[in-house]
């Protein structure tokens, strides 16, 4: 695994750390505007891939947006 730090703040003092794996996000970006079906930990949702970042996805469903961290994705499938 790789890591992600950004500093914020005027000073640096705050420090947001998560991990990522580049080969999913590189992965995830080649499946933009795609209709996924995505399963989480929690649940499974189908959706237009709208957005990647280094830590979560953006699933677009009718008028309804999800947020899906990237950890807590199990599997992926392309509709």
């Amino acid at each position: 695994m790789y890591r992600y730090d950004r500093n914020h703040g005027m000073n640096g003092n705050t420090s947001y750390t998560t991990r990522i794996d580049p080969f999913v996000v590189n992965r995830l970006q080649t499946l933009m505007g795609k209709t996924l079906i995505v399963e989480t930990t929690k649940d499974t949702i189908r959706g237009d891939l709208i957005e990647v970042q280094p830590d979560h996805i953006s699933l677009q469903a009718g008028d309804s947006v999800s947020f899906v961290r990237i950890q807590q994705i199990v599997s992926i499938m392309q509709v």
